[in-house]
């Protein structure tokens, strides 16, 4: 791991603070008129995605994590683990259920999925950005209801639920946005 100081921080870098590892979301280089130079950072914790502040003195030192990010293809569930296969090489791999997190319920066979690994180790995995999934269930809407501009509950195809306009029916298709489970379109 290479050392780097608060002089070489740019965003979407990752650093070791306290042995966790963390993405500079955002930083600011402060000269006061009186007293020594510091640096204020808003730094993202891989592991549980927590977002805090935290200011250091200039200079002060970090150790760097080179983070590599590698697309793969979703294959199918076996029940403990999601397999995964690397489309350059072709080989398959599984990832434990607790591993891949909410993420599984974007998550489509045959759909690519962002795998984010800090040297060896898989620090996180991301769905695509938007999905296009079919609504298994929910309940019919009635006429009129959509001049009110009401939601109500739909399960899709990977079991999730979310919440959709009264004109939704079974067997629609619909463009989600994974960062916040909001309904694009219908396809």
């Amino acid at each position: 791991m290479a050392s780097i100081s608060t002089a070489d921080f740019k965003n979407g870098m990752c650093i070791i603070n306290n042995g966790k590892m963390c993405t500079i979301v955002e930083f600011q280089h402060v000269k006061p008129g009186k007293g020594g130079a510091f640096v204020r950072t808003k730094l993202k914790d891989i592991k549980t995605g927590r977002v805090v502040d935290y200011t250091f003195n200039a200079g002060t030192k970090f150790d760097s994590v080179r983070l590599e990010s590698k697309k793969m293809q979703y294959l199918y569930n076996d029940g403990a683990d999601y397999w995964f296969m690397d489309n350059d090489t072709f080989e398959q791999m599984p990832i434990a259920a607790d591993m891949v997190g909410a993420a599984s319920d974007w998550l489509k066979e045959n759909d690519e999925a962002t795998l984010l690994y800090a040297g060896d180790e898989l620090i996180s995995l991301e769905p695509q950005m938007f999905v296009e999934l079919e609504v298994t269930h929910t309940e019919p809407g009635f006429k009129g209801d959509t001049a009110t501009n009401t939601l109500k509950p739909a399960t899709l195809e990977t079991g999730k639920e979310v919440q959709v306009p009264t004109f939704i029916e079974i067997g629609d298709v619909l463009q989600i946005d994974t960062r916040d489970g909001r309904v694009i379109k219908r396809v």
